[in-house]
């Protein structure tokens, strides 16, 4: 299980649970799941799918952002599309 925390300059977009974190990083889109390695990335302009552990995908369009990962704890700073 990660725990996953997407924040944007409004609000926390999300904070909670979460069985896989799919986000566009620069280098091309790439997936989080339990035990990632520990990593920092920029975000590009895209979707974040994340899968809620009742099955359930979330998506989250986005101008950018990025990601960190450590401990299966996943942090999003996003720009996120209106």
């Amino acid at each position: 299980m990660l725990e996953l925390k997407i924040v944007s300059p409004e609000k926390i977009e999300y904070d909670g649970d979460v069985v896989s974190v799919l986000v566009p990083g620069s280098q091309g889109q790439f997936e989080i799941l339990n035990d990632h390695a520990p990593i920092i990335s920029t975000l590009d302009k895209g979707t974040v799918e994340y899968g809620l552990p009742n099955g359930e995908k979330v998506q989250l369009e986005i101008l950018g952002g990025f990601v960190e990962v450590q401990q299966n704890v996943v942090s999003l700073c996003v720009e996120v599309k209106e």
